[in-house]
């Protein structure tokens, strides 16, 4: 039987979860996930753990964080005055938002906090430091 290898396109049916058991993102009711197995299209952990897959084979793997969005990095949080944003943009804790580096690259954050004072912006992957768990379904090496 073929097993999946770098450089095949795959179509896989997923389910991701924490290790409280909450589920973070799944396949179901779409259609398969297709990508270039070894592209670098999906996280290194993952494209990992397909390699060597048969079409119609299914398993559950756990990712360490540092082979997914990589480890929380407390340098990536920093806390900006309140007056220098725009009164207009809602600041809700959870909220995404796009700031703009110095060298003009744009890059997305998630509000961590907010008081009158200040605004704690997190520039970490909401999946950072976190290792996660996939149900995974090979359903088709092409």
């Amino acid at each position: 039987m073929t097993q999946a290898k770098a450089g095949d396109t795959v179509a896989i049916h997923y389910t991701g979860t924490l290790a409280d058991g909450s589920q973070f993102d799944s396949s179901e009711g779409r259609d398969p996930l297709r990508f270039t197995l070894g592209s670098g299209q999906i996280i290194a952990g993952l494209d990992a753990a397909i390699t060597g897959m048969s079409q119609g084979e299914k398993k559950s793997v756990t990712i360490a964080a540092a082979e997914a969005y990589g480890d929380h990095r407390p340098e990536a949080v920093q806390a900006v005055p309140r007056a220098q944003i725009p009164a207009e943009i809602p600041l809700e804790v959870g909220g995404g938002l796009q700031v703009q580096t110095p060298d003009g690259q744009t890059i997305p954050v998630t509000v961590a906090s907010v008081t009158d004072e200040e605004v704690t912006l997190d520039a970490n992957h909401p999946l950072a430091g976190k290792d996660l768990t996939f149900a995974v379904e090979l359903v088709e090496i092409a």
